[in-house]
């Protein structure tokens, strides 16, 4: 999600403890759209990361440095030049806007001293880093934006600096309930979208949580409320507010599926059900929020060409096996040519020269059937020709179902691949399916014959009983995990006729809980091509029962004695080493 203005309002009370009073003693600007400031205060230094970028603008404190370019860009010279060594005299958010205001005092070409203010707009793609001196004149702006970009404000040096109004919405900390039930309850929207259009600084997100609060329908008209829903969406709606008025906040991120989905400072009840990791700070919870939705937009994007390989070659052999199979189908009339001949040896003296069919009693059915014959050849001889179509076709229906065979098997090793590539978390799992891909002839090595560095490592979690789970990420994990890291008496996991990870519990010779089975079966169901499904089922069997198929591909075993469980895929109490 993007931030709000609740966001920011914790933001600017973070900003107002840690870096109110300090002075900037270095400005950079590593990206064209970003700046980097530090700012030294009560003998510490701070990072204050300020992105303006359309599609992740951000505000945050962070302990990592970002080098900028060898030549600085004039924006970050003019910065330099005025606010270098400035002091931060005043952090403020206009109302519940996305806009951060720093006045800073500092000392002009005179040695005078002078108020300037750097204006910091979170607004999406219309975010902004604005320069201005204290006459609230545009000085310079990251972002220019002219009358042909924008109608609403040219934000250019030398005009005035204002915020928009054109939306007319209203402050949500200064509000009745009249002006609430006027705003909100009178147009024809859904509810949700009615709140977040009428108050600034209220997210969809907020307007969500809000109407969950106060147990109504979000997407139900807005003006179809009752007085006395209305009421209560208010006093939920006040509440919120004072908590923020009260700088009450809880910086938190919420997890689905070990991805972050959302955060938020004040409490989001929405996701009562989900996993949540609190922060001690906003700064914290941003970069930390940031930084993971960082590396799952990088892997999906670095991933992108290895899934169209495999995808491409799925399409592929699923259309090969589908006619296979439609092949396959014709060869069901290789036995009735087969009887045929064999009858006609049998009974072929009944038959005279130019019939066209001869009855005979099949004996393997003991039923009369009506055997079609070429009238200008003999009994004999159509008997050999049926015996040779026979032979033909048994002879296409063993090749079939080889090749089908070889198919199939050829489908399950790229849907585990593919599956691979879901539960890929870093670039180097990404190399190790791709050196899979090359092995098996998917995609052509950079340089002949030479072998990448394999670097990733299998998952590695701990039971709640204290008993170590290993969790392979792809097939070259899967066999490395079984046939060389696990022992005979460990336990292997594995979900029941679905692509997924091998999952190895070391024993350690004992035999773990039964809260243990669950856990390592809860990571086999979540690591497979099953993972979506409500329960999985998931057979586990001791290692020494696990055994390898000549010649079959990486991480494909077969075992004959095992025990089967049914669970859900939820590992969120499961801890990760």
């Amino acid at each position: 999600m993007a931030l709000d203005g609740i966001v920011i309002s914790a933001m600017v009370r973070e900003l107002q403890s840690t870096i109110l009073g300090g002075r900037i003693s270095k400005i950079a600007q590593p990206e064209s759209d970003e700046l980097l400031l530090t700012i030294k205060n009560e003998r510490k230094n701070h990072r204050l990361l300020i992105s303006a970028g359309a599609s992740l603008p951000l505000i945050y404190l962070t302990e990592e440095n970002k080098p900028g370019p060898m030549t600085a860009p004039n924006f970050c010279m003019l910065l330099r030049k005025h606010l270098g060594g400035g002091k931060i005299l005043a952090i403020h958010q206009p109302g519940l806007e996305r806009i951060i205001h720093f006045d800073i005092e500092h000392l002009d070409e005179m040695g005078d001293l002078c108020r300037k203010t750097l204006i910091v707009e979170i607004m999406g793609k219309h975010s902004n880093i604005i320069f201005c001196n204290s006459d609230n004149i545009i000085i310079d702006s990251i972002k220019h934006i002219s009358q042909q970009v924008s109608s609403v404000r040219e934000v250019l040096p030398g005009r005035s600096y204002f915020i928009p109004e054109t939306q007319n919405k209203l402050n949500p900390l200064e509000t009745s309930f009249d002006a609430f039930k006027t705003a909100v309850g009178t147009r024809p929207m859904p509810l949700s979208k009615s709140v977040y259009s009428s108050y600034t600084g209220i997210s969809p997100l907020i307007a969500e949580e809000l109407c969950h609060r106060a147990s109504l329908e979000s997407a139900q008209s807005a003006n179809s409320f009752s007085e006395t829903e209305f009421l209560h969406l208010f006093h939920c709606f006040e509440l919120m507010m004072e908590s923020v008025k009260q700088g009450d906040f809880l910086p938190h991120t919420v997890y689905r599926d070990k991805n972050p989905v959302d955060f938020s400072v004040i409490p989001l009840t929405l996701y009562d059900d989900s996993e949540k990791e609190t922060f001690s700070s906003v700064s914290e919870m941003l970069e930390s929020y940031y930084a993971k939705k960082n590396v799952i937009t990088r892997i999906r994007q670095k991933s992108a060409d290895l899934r169209k390989i495999v995808q491409t070659a799925l399409d592929r052999s699923r259309k090969k096996y589908d006619l296979q199979i439609k092949q396959l189908k014709d060869t069901d009339k290789r036995d009735k040519y087969r009887i045929y001949g064999e009858l006609l040896n049998t009974y072929g003296y009944n038959a005279q020269t130019g019939d066209r069919s001869l009855k005979a009693l099949n004996y393997y059915t003991n039923e009369e059937i009506i055997i079609p014959l070429d009238s200008t050849i003999s009994a004999q001889e159509n008997a050999k020709k049926y015996f040779e179509k026979y032979g033909k076709l048994k002879r296409t229906f063993e090749a079939l179902s080889q090749l089908i065979h070889e198919t199939q098997e050829e489908i399950t090793h790229l849907e585990s691949i593919e599956t691979s590539l879901n539960i890929a978390v870093t670039e180097e799992d990404l190399t190790e399916i791709k050196e899979e891909l090359a092995q098996y002839g998917y995609i052509r090595r950079h340089a002949a014959g030479k072998r990448v560095k394999i670097t990733s490592r299998p998952f590695h979690y701990i039971s709640s009983d204290g008993y170590h789970i290993y969790v392979g990420k792809n097939n070259f994990q899967n066999e490395e995990l079984t046939f060389k890291f696990a022992t005979g008496n460990d336990w292997w996991f594995h979900a029941k006729g679905a692509p997924g990870s091998h999952v190895i519990v070391k024993s350690g010779n004992e035999m773990p809980p039964d809260s243990t089975f669950e856990e390592a079966a809860r990571l086999a169901a979540y690591y497979s091509g099953n993972r979506a499904a409500q329960k999985v089922e998931i057979d586990y069997v001791e290692k020494k029962h696990v055994k390898k198929v000549n010649g079959a591909k990486p991480g494909f075993v077969i075992y004959h004695t095992n025990y089967s469980m049914v669970i859900d895929s939820d590992i969120s109490q499961i801890k990760q080493l």
